[in-house]
């Protein structure tokens, strides 16, 4: 048997795999053989995979290639295949071209999306792990004259796929808190610039070339009927222009088509010519540099690019021999002469970056900073404190400078300071700091936890937001999520959920948030009295902390403290009022937490029937997000399965 792979690859991109269609009974045993060859070699040509989703998409690659053997001996196979052999065949090919199709997603889809529907995904890869079971298991392997030894790989595939289909998500915890914090829309302070970095970073999309990549994936998706809800859309868009913002690109409506770079008045309709405009920010260069990839880039940018630590060429990626940078005069007076032809004024570039990079480069001003930390003169600690608070707001190299300059260990004592200005700078300094993933580490290390929490215990309404902020950052590290409890931390932020400002409230649930994501935090937060103010905000929509709450009580219902706590009839009430009336979000939630309580206790189900969650859920099924869609269909069949539905 002659298979037809180079012509089939010069076909598309995709080998021609996507075409092949159902029609069962018109094959040949052959060409099916040939058809599920392509689509494995399609997939291991994949140069990589998201992130999110990298080890499971390798793991099943490294599955179907274990079939080129077994399939190299049924095309060597002199007798014919039986009617029900070409049908078990037919099976695997649906089920390989349902991977090959996953494999493609995770491969060339949008990371952002890939990072939000990580659980879709994940039920996915189960999917295709029970296709492939099925199929394998129906294979007439006498008939086929496999060998022992192909069998014996394609027996052991079966025993991976049946462990693989019992195992959880392993999700990036971290990750997911900071996509629950950055999807917030009612809080734009300065901890979510930390938050979207770290999500670019784990993402990586932290380069220009990355996010036009990324942009062009979001445009397709955004194009695929009924692919993803139009709330998921949103979320995903806002969080790729956040992360064009963090490189200073410009922000345009990436549902429009158009990719031309868009001017405003009279010059509206003029193209500025694509190699007149920086790669990094997409705007008319006034100042073209070369750096030593060759490249050019308008001179702030690609310096603002060198000093947040970066050695590589933003459009070529390749490390840079040297960080030096040329003028290009040659391009410079075209772009001249362009703008005098065609009567176009530059914009005006207002010194922004002035300041910021005035204290990366003025290393001895950080330095008498730092030293002031720890004078006798109280005016002097108070301007200090609070100039390095200001310093470390906004600017990632700042906060690695006074990290490094030792900043840290003069910081911690001044929490306990009785001066409560000097207080409030300090922790807001080190919540700063903390954004800096290595300065985490350092701050832990300098045992500055009990202090903080005794701030947040006593201080000021602003310095105990801040503190309870700052706890939120450092129990990033799953260490200090155990420090904190253990400190007693748990309740000054279950007091500040309950009795503090709207900021105080998101810092603090925000922070209880991430603490019970460890298993015995569920249970100290409920002892603290976490669940009545939760309750509070789920009644309370005006305060813009419905989701928030919502996770939290998800959480807690994964224990029998919990449930036993939150599974009163009023609350099933408000559950099924959010799945009737709540946003998109606040039902997908809510939905959510009805399925984990109704999973360990019936009665729920029989209490949200009576209060008419059955037709809000076939709804929801219709016309909720995607993960909505899940848990309502789950919930729908447990009820069927309980003889509970009306």
């Amino acid at each position: 048997m002659v298979m037809d792979v180079g012509e089939r690859d010069g076909d598309g991109e995709d080998g021609g795999w996507e075409n092949t269609g159902e029609d069962k009974g018109t094959k040949s045993p052959a060409v099916l053989v040939d058809e599920m060859v392509t689509m494995i070699e399609y997939v291991s040509r994949f140069g990589d995979y998201r992130r999110t989703q990298k080890k499971e998409c390798y793991n099943l690659v490294r599955r179907l290639k274990i079939f080129l053997p077994f399939f190299d001996e049924i095309r060597h196979l002199g007798s014919p295949i039986s009617p029900n052999g070409v049908a078990s065949l037919y099976k695997l090919k649906k089920a390989i071209r349902l991977a090959t199709k996953l494999l493609k997603t995770c491969s060339h889809g949008s990371k952002i999306y890939l990072a939000f529907e990580g659980e879709a995904i994940m039920i996915k890869f189960h999917t295709v792990y029970v296709k492939l079971t099925q199929a394998l298991e129906e294979l007439p392997f006498d008939e086929l004259q496999v060998s022992d030894e192909v069998r014996e790989q394609i027996q052991l595939m079966l025993t991976q796929l049946t462990r693989a289909k019992k195992r959880t998500d392993t999700q990036d915890i971290e990750l997911a808190v900071d996509l629950m914090a950055v999807s917030s829309q009612t809080d734009e302070r300065n901890a979510d610039t930390a938050i979207v970095e770290r999500i670019a970073k784990k993402l990586e999309l932290h380069t220009v070339e990355d996010l036009k990549i990324e942009t062009v994936a979001v445009q397709k998706l955004a194009k695929g009927r009924g692919s993803i809800s139009e709330s998921t859309q949103q979320q995903i868009i806002r969080l790729l222009n956040k992360f064009k913002l963090l490189l200073g690109m410009e922000i345009t409506n990436i549902l429009d088509d158009s990719s031309a770079p868009q001017m405003s008045g009279k010059s509206q309709s003029l193209v500025i010519p694509n190699e007149f405009l920086c790669p990094i920010t997409l705007e008319i260069m006034r100042d073209p540099v070369i750096v030593a990839s060759g490249q050019t880039f308008e001179r702030e940018s690609i310096q603002k690019w060198f000093d947040s630590n970066h050695r590589t060429c933003p459009k070529t990626r390749q490390t840079l021999a040297h960080l030096s940078v040329a003028p290009n005069y040659a391009l410079k007076n075209l772009i001249t002469q362009w703008c005098e032809k065609n009567n176009f004024h530059l914009p005006k570039k207002e010194d922004q970056a002035s300041s910021k990079r005035f204290f990366v480069e003025d290393e001895d001003k950080v330095a008498r900073l730092v030293k002031e930390l720890s004078s006798s003169h109280l005016e002097v600690q108070r301007n200090a404190v609070k100039n390095i608070r200001l310093l470390s707001k906004e600017n990632p190299e700042a906060r690695v400078l006074i990290a490094k300059r030792g900043a840290i260990p003069r910081l911690v004592p001044l929490l306990s300071y009785p001066d409560s200005k000097i207080q409030e700078h300090a922790v807001t300094a080190l919540l700063n700091l903390s954004i800096d993933e290595s300065n985490k580490r350092l701050i832990t290390d300098e045992r500055a936890i009990p202090p903080i929490i005794e701030v947040l215990r006593h201080g000021s309404m602003e310095t105990r937001e801040n503190s309870a902020a700052a706890l939120f950052s450092l129990s990033i590290l799953d260490e200090n999520k155990v420090t904190i409890a253990l400190q007693d931390g748990i309740p000054p932020l279950v007091d500040l959920l309950r009795n503090g400002t709207i900021r105080g409230k998101r810092d603090a649930v925000t922070a209880l948030f991430s603490l019970s994501l460890n298993h015995l935090n569920k249970v100290r937060a409920i002892e603290a009295g976490i669940v009545p103010p939760l309750l509070e905000l789920l009644e309370d929509k005006n305060k813009g902390m419905v989701d928030e709450a919502l996770s939290i009580l998800l959480l807690l219902a994964t224990v029998t403290e919990g449930r036993q706590e939150i599974g009163q009839l009023s609350f099933i009430e408000t559950l099924v009022k959010l799945i009737r009336d709540g946003t998109p979000k606040n039902k997908e939630c809510a939905t959510s937490v009805l399925l984990e309580l109704s999973s360990n206790n019936s009665s729920h189900i029989l209490a949200a029937l009576q209060f008419g969650v059955y037709e809000h859920l076939v709804r929801i099924t219709e016309s909720g997000t995607n993960r909505a869609q899940r848990k309502a269909n789950a919930l729908i069949q447990l009820m069927s399965k309980c003889e509970q539905i009306p």
